[in-house]
């Protein structure tokens, strides 16, 4: 979500107390600067003001305009007065204004446009009161403007007054768009012949009319800014925002400074977060030793308690500290303004492999998820560069794999400095995202020769103002992050855990009992070696259970990448959702360990044998396991958004194949390197 063209998507709503007595609903609808939509999110807002969404009827309209490039903002303003849609036009960044020299005259440019202007300051919470209050009154005693910035006379009156008869109850100029988007798929006309054969009949062009439309409209503009706002003719000086620019943009200087904050970014992670994480799995390891000792023995509950919930919640909440300081991070970068720079920066390196600089946003949202990433992609409007970005944004580690990269860094990478302050692991986890980029990178340079669409390519973006962040919002999105990874991700971790518990605990009963019997008559010949022959007894339990049995069915196919038949379990449960790796781990180990409760999961990892004495875990299976969970398509909610974008499961099986043959090479190539 975003106050400037390209972040918001789609259609977000939320419930507004305007008064003691009024309440509203508000929906947010994608940026536009006019009412000729190019982008797919464009054309949500289109449908929603030109009443072609069934499920959505405003009552009114607030725009919300940028006061220091209010000339670009009024063109749109203006085409929805002449909509008869009852408006307000909301002025925002008043100060970045009048630090720029310009001064605006609410009240005459209200007078001029013929409707209310409200300027406020959201920062500071100025002006919403007025706001609210104004739109309460708006809907109450809705009347149309008596303003009109378009002689219609003067464009394709015969034309227009043919299709009137049409729609009798529209304005001339809502009247205007049918005949020109008559033909556009985007939207439902049940008259579309009709219209059709007015436009033959009198000739009606579209460009020529949208060209005439603008130049009548900025006209008008141009007057009403000479009444109402003063700006400065000559400037001494370029704006600090300007000299901002040349550094960050620099041809070369902009891509050092850019590695430099991603290398921080990432370092951050392992240097901030490992004090709460210890702290946290310190606080699940003493939680999981009281249980043990406090809970009977021989009970199932018991048994479900500390090999089941207590693990699952462990693999949860000890990643929260890396997950919210990942986003707060982000958040800063977007908060400040620089985010928007390094679509900019970026885009001649998107375009050698058929992208453009509007796909990086894309792609770094998937930093988050891929979901929300792959419905981004409609701000770009060449086709062929939207099914691109859609096809290799999975391959952005997104949040999932954190926890994925976390435990297995700790696990194979050594915690060495180099000058004393630069982690390996933080390169090591830097160069995971990385590789994640110059992977997707390839593919879209090889994927664009198969995808055969010849439609122009361009790249406008705005770049926002740079402003100090707003911290509220930083630990608003912090917090909700946090939330949305223990509440849903969560769910899913407690549900598998459970399900994995029952499927370690439970196989056919006549391997079980045999297992049970043998290693009973084993305790009885050889008493002084209980302890471990206990432990051996779990091991054998666990691998003939059903789980067990799952795993060793699977284990040819992934033991050349260096797995053992736990890892092929996890990777069967991690095609639900990726984070489930640490919650597939726990439940294994916790059962295979049972008399260990006071190890941690990495503890317990790290001490982990193979059936002939080696480490499962080496630099090597490491590695490849962290290629694996880098490219492979583990995520069906991805598939199922990739499917309703895309409206065909053409693309989400394309990428789930090339996505799996991609990470088992990969995966398969670094175990060789590496062992």
């Amino acid at each position: 979500m975003g106050n400037f063209p390209g972040v918001t998507v789609e259609k977000k709503t939320g419930r507004c107390r305007l008064s003691k007595t009024t309440n509203a609903t508000i929906i947010d609808l994608p940026g536009t600067y006019s009412l000729y939509p190019k982008r797919a999110d464009e054309w949500v807002t289109y449908k929603v003001l030109m009443q072609q969404d069934e499920e959505l009827q405003p009552d009114l309209v607030v725009v919300v305009a940028d006061a220091s490039n209010l000339k670009r903002n009024l063109l749109f303003v203006s085409q929805l007065i002449d909509l008869n849609i009852p408006l307000v036009l909301v002025l925002t960044m008043m100060d970045i204004a009048r630090a720029r020299s310009i001064q605006i005259n609410s009240d005459a440019l209200g007078e001029a446009l013929g409707i209310p202007v409200i300027p406020v300051n959201p920062r500071k919470n100025s002006g919403v009161t007025l706001l609210k209050r104004t739109i309460e009154e708006k809907l109450s005693a809705p009347a149309k403007q008596p303003v009109s910035f378009l002689d219609t006379a003067l464009l394709a009156p015969e034309a227009i007054a043919a299709a009137k008869h049409l729609h009798p109850s529209l304005s001339n100029y809502a009247v205007l768009h049918r005949l020109i988007h008559y033909r556009t798929s985007s939207l439902v006309l049940p008259d579309q012949e009709a219209l059709a054969e007015i436009v033959l009949q009198h000739k009606f062009s579209a460009t020529r009319v949208q060209a005439e439309e603008i130049l009548q409209r900025y006209r008008s503009i141009h007057h009403i800014m000479e009444r109402s706002v003063k700006e400065p003719t000559l400037r001494e000086r370029k704006a600090f925002a300007d000299k901002l620019d040349q550094v960050l943009l620099h041809r070369q200087w902009g891509y050092v400074i850019l590695m430099t904050v991603l290398f921080f970014l990432f370092q951050s992670i392992f240097w901030i977060a490992s004090y709460p994480m210890d702290w946290i799995e310190h606080v699940f390891t003493l939680l999981g030793s009281f249980l043990s000792a406090t809970l009977p023995s021989d009970h199932l509950l018991s048994d479900v308690v500390i090999s089941g919930i207590v693990p699952g919640l462990s693999g949860i909440f000890v990643f929260v500290p890396q997950i919210m300081i990942l986003f707060g991070l982000i958040t800063l970068l977007e908060e400040t303004g620089y985010m928007a720079r390094i679509s900019f920066l970026t885009d001649k390196v998107m375009r050698r492999s058929g992208l453009n600089g509007k796909s990086v946003m894309p792609m770094i949202s998937g930093l988050a998820c891929a979901v929300p990433a792959i419905m981004s992609v409609r701000n770009i409007e060449n086709m062929k560069e939207r099914m691109l970005t859609i096809l290799v944004t999975p391959l952005m580690s997104c949040s999932a794999r954190l926890p994925v990269y976390t435990i297995l860094i700790g696990l194979v990478i050594p915690e060495t400095y180099f000058f004393g302050v630069l982690s390996l692991q933080g390169l090591v986890m830097m160069g995971l995202y990385l590789f994640g980029v110059l992977v997707a990178l390839a593919v879209a340079w090889i994927a664009k020769r198969f995808i055969d669409l010849k439609e122009k390519s361009f790249f406008i973006l705005e770049l926002p103002l740079y402003r100090s962040p707003r911290w509220k919002n930083v630990f608003y999105t912090m917090i909700e992050k946090a939330r949305i990874f223990v509440f849903d991700a969560g769910k899913i971790i407690m549900i598998i855990s459970l399900v994995l518990w029952v499927l370690s605990n439970y196989g056919p009963s006549g391997q079980m009992q045999r297992v049970t019997k043998q290693y009973d008559q084993l305790l009885l010949a050889q008493p002084q070696q209980a302890e471990e022959l206990q432990r051996q007894k779990q091991a054998a339990l666990l691998e003939h259970s059903y789980a067990g049995t799952l795993g060793k069915y699977i284990e040819p196919a992934i033991a050349p990448l260096g797995y053992d038949w736990k890892i092929g379990i996890a990777l069967i449960t991690s095609f639900a959702a990726r984070e489930v790796f640490v919650g597939t781990m726990a439940t294994l180990y916790s059962v295979d360990n049972a008399e260990e409760d006071t190890q941690s999961l990495r503890e317990k990892m790290q001490t982990a044998v193979r059936a002939d004495g080696s480490k499962v875990y080496t630099l090597a299976t490491g590695i490849s396991l962290m290629i694996f969970y880098l490219l492979a398509m583990q995520c069906m909610s991805t598939l199922a958004v990739v499917k309703r974008e895309t409206r065909s499961w053409k693309w989400p099986l394309i990428q789930l194949f090339y996505m799996t043959a991609l990470a088992y090479g990969f995966s398969f190539l670094a175990y060789q390197l590496f062992s």
